[in-house]
């Protein structure tokens, strides 16, 4: 048995689950890893200091797969802004044809991708967002509820919500994402209207990830209530791991800080640190409330397999099982 949704029809992949983009996880050993077990993978952009460096690290990944794979392009306000046009440039250059965009509107980027090819699949954390990048042509949506790890939106509203509400206006295909880590996820994402999940967290949790082993094993440890909400008085919500770090970000901004009071705090160099070096305390991390549902460490292949393995079972098994041929009891008078 195979799931296919329009998803995996029109991305071209085998199974309805993708890797989204993750700063400083999303390299080449990680999305080639999902490629060969038949997900899709996303190369973080951004996380490769410049243009050239990223054209390199597309070349890494097509080394170790020759599925298909794409890149992530987050824009989102940062203290001194990266290259996009150049990011952008060396996507098409590579070839590469798919594209996440994800952290503001996807317009000025749509023609150059389409001209050459390349699908775009638009991350959203809103009905309304995913309607508008619907409209703008985009070729999927990836809608992110509230339990996700980085930017949730200012909604705060949770995917059993948030993905219904969507699927009643989105006709592309639409993964959703947040929260998401195991079958009865993907199971249940389905459900309720999408045509495939996202995972970010549990890809962080696996053999190929990148990062530190404590981080790791940090993961796998904790629960549901690990994780903190920065940066909601400015409006910029993020998820990130409760930590020392974290804890001081929220009250200083609580106490009516403002982003210079906390900016040495939230710097992207000590984030980077925590998975390089393995200090869970020495900056802010991002991981999302699924990591209440993480409890291994498995390979990419072990972990797309069992979840599409275990979903089969639940649809044809369990699921299936409750359906019964209902008969109506006639009373005699």
């Amino acid at each position: 048995m195979t799931l296919t949704t329009k998803f995996t029809e029109v991305f071209g992949v085998e199974h309805p689950i993708a890797q989204g983009g993750m700063q400083w996880v999303g390299r080449a050993e990680l999305v080639a890893a999902v490629a060969n077990a038949g997900g899709l993978g996303f190369i973080t952009a951004l996380t490769q200091p410049t243009p050239a460096e990223l054209a390199r690290e597309i070349g890494k990944t097509r080394e170790l797969t020759d599925k298909p794979f794409g890149v992530n392009l987050t824009i989102l306000p940062s203290i001194n802004p990266p290259p996009y046009d150049e990011y952008r440039q060396v996507i098409v250059d590579e070839g590469i044809k798919i594209v996440e965009t994800a952290g503001s509107n996807p317009a000025p980027h749509l023609p150059m991708f389409h001209d050459h090819g390349i699908k775009v699949l638009h991350k959203c954390t809103s009905v309304r967002h995913g309607v508008k990048a619907q409209s703008l042509g985009v070729d999927g949506i990836s809608i992110d509820g509230f339990e996700c790890a980085g930017h949730p939106g200012e909604d705060d509203v949770p995917g059993l919500v948030l993905i219904p509400a969507a699927a009643k206006q989105i006709e592309i295909p639409m993964i959703a994402s947040g929260g998401f880590g195991d079958a009865r996820g993907l199971v249940a994402a389905l459900a309720l209207g999408a045509d495939g999940i996202n995972m970010g967290t549990r890809f962080m949790c696996t053999v190929e990830s990148c990062i530190h082993q404590n981080v790791k094993e940090a993961i796998v440890a904790g629960d549901e209530r690990g994780t903190e909400l920065i940066f909601r008085t400015l409006h910029n919500t993020a998820r990130v791991a409760s930590n020392v770090v974290s804890r001081e970000v929220v009250e200083i901004l609580k106490d009516g800080g403002q982003f210079e009071d906390v900016k040495d705090l939230v710097a992207g160099v000590r984030g980077r640190k925590v998975f390089d070096d393995g200090d869970l305390d020495a900056g802010i991390w991002s991981v999302g409330t699924v990591m209440g549902l993480i409890d291994d460490i498995p390979t990419c292949e072990e972990l797309i397999s069992r979840i599409v393995r275990e979903a089969e079972d639940l649809i044809t098994g369990r699921l299936g099982a409750m359906v019964t041929e209902s008969t109506s009891a006639v009373g005699s008078s």
